[in-house]
């Protein structure tokens, strides 16, 4: 029996590289991989179901799987996680010192279901109290102006959000002062260390992660991967197929990582930060499967609906195929 011709789009990230350059396989699988921007994978997946299998917004998927119409069943390969504490950038005349400072103020984001938006928004409710009902959101295209939301929404009771101009960009807003702060999950190109308009609201993002973790226990997912539903009902053997792959992937890279004798990406710092990173969540700190990310797939499935985006609470098992939950153990 000959492999399935799949198509395959992903970030290209270290954990992804070796399933791009064939250093490892998806069993049964002959890929044709492409490495592509979020943005553009998460449009084309969610307008046009354009790929076989692809990287996904955690928040689309969760949208689309409550209203039962999503034509992608995930895989728990949590290809994307960040601590999101950086992704809140604010002028440093708008006199925001604190999360309790964006009360009130224009806050601009690309689009409201954003996964880490939802983090961040869940975030500054319970870690700083601050309600988004208390922000008034301005919502458009960061770098180019025409950005649409990926799917329909309806916001919650109470909160505000304005759409800007068809020829504003969220980013000359923000330099120009007409939004004091902007919360996403790609920084605008005018956020430079030579640029003192504009600063991280948190002095230190990764201070404030840290104690974030340590309280949760959570780090949060951005991104899974999905299997076209057609294609996992014609071949139940995938999905399990694609976690193995992507797990395989993963591990290659960080056994690569940690081989020291010549720093493997080009950043300073890597082996301290690594020793820390273990010190703080353990040596499996970027778990793939269901069993070690219940707890935050809990909350954030919780904080979805809370947030207006699932019309229901959508239970944990729902987002991912069957085949790829259970393993065999020997």
């Amino acid at each position: 029996m000959s492999n399935l011709r799949l198509s395959v789009a992903i970030g290209d990230y270290d954990r992804n590289r070796p399933l791009i350059d064939g250093r490892c396989q998806i069993d049964g699988v002959d890929p044709v991989v492409m490495t592509l921007t979020p943005e553009e994978m998460f449009y084309r997946a969610m307008r046009h179901e354009a790929f076989d299998i692809c990287e996904l917004s955690l928040s689309s998927h969760t949208l689309r799987t409550s209203r039962g119409d999503c034509p992608y069943v995930g895989v728990p390969a949590f290809v994307s996680r960040a601590f999101r504490h950086t992704s809140i950038i604010v002028r440093s005349d708008s006199g925001i010192k604190t999360p309790a400072d964006l009360r009130g103020r224009r806050v601009g984001i690309p689009e409201w279901q954003l996964t880490a938006i939802v983090w961040m928004r869940a975030i500054l409710q319970d870690e700083y109290g601050v309600k988004a009902s208390e922000i008034h959101w301005v919502r458009g295209g960061l770098e180019e102006p025409g950005r649409a939301e990926k799917v329909k929404i309806d916001l919650p009771e109470g909160v505000q959000m304005s759409e800007i101009g068809p020829e504003q960009t969220l980013r000359d807003m923000l330099d120009s002062g007409e939004i004091d702060a902007f919360m996403g999950p790609r920084a605008p190109t005018s956020f430079r260390p030579d640029n003192p308009s504009l600063r991280w609201l948190f002095d230190d993002p990764t201070a404030e992660a840290m104690a974030y973790y340590r309280k949760t226990g959570m780090f949060p997912m951005m991104h899974i991967i999905g299997i076209r539903k057609s294609l996992a009902e014609a071949h139940p053997w995938l999905p399990m197929a694609v976690l193995k792959g992507f797990q395989a992937s993963k591990d290659i890279a960080l056994d690569h990582l940690e081989d020291t004798s010549a720093t493997k990406i080009t950043l300073p710092f890597v082996e301290e930060q690594l020793r820390q990173a273990k010190a703080l969540m353990g040596p499996d700190f970027w778990p793939y499967g269901l069993a070690a990310n219940r707890k935050t797939l809990d909350y954030f499935l919780e904080q979805h609906h809370a947030q207006g985006l699932s019309k229901r609470r959508v239970a944990v098992e729902e987002l991912f195929h069957p085949g790829s939950i259970d393993a065999h153990v020997i």
